[in-house]
């Protein structure tokens, strides 16, 4: 079941790579709801979330917590959104989207087209807060 995700992992498609570890990587959306809007995927390939093992998901859970935390550093916004809609791609994925009101997580929204030198400030600047 190989995806636009696991070329992503693959390094066979380029990405802004925010954080990766063993069993997860976290990267910038290219069709983003806003600026910051990061997709963290698991390192297996598995259709749905809630198909990978319970210890994968909270795990998965974890790593996406200090990728918020990053977000939330250097994304002027109220908060941090979580969002699994899994339709897109089929490859289990988690939606990080930093929002001010609840309008902000909806994906009928038109997406930003964010040239690249700001996509790659963007990703420097989450980088530079993971810990």
């Amino acid at each position: 079941m190989s995806s636009v995700f696991t070329k992503i992992i693959k390094g066979e498609i380029p990405s802004y790579k925010i954080a990766e570890n063993e069993n997860f990587l976290a990267f910038l959306d290219i069709n983003p709801l806003k600026i910051g809007h990061t997709l963290i995927v698991p390192k297996i390939e598995e259709d749905y979330l809630f198909d990978l093992s319970d210890d994968t998901l909270q795990e998965m859970m974890l790593f996406s917590k200090r990728v918020a935390k990053a977000m939330k550093k250097c994304i002027p916004c109220n908060r941090i959104g979580v969002s699994v809609v899994g339709l897109e791609v089929p490859h289990a994925h988690i939606h990080l989207i930093p929002i001010d009101g609840i309008s902000d997580m909806s994906f009928e929204r038109p997406k930003l087209n964010i040239h690249n030198e700001k996509m790659k400030e963007i990703q420097r600047l989450i980088t530079t807060n993971f810990i």
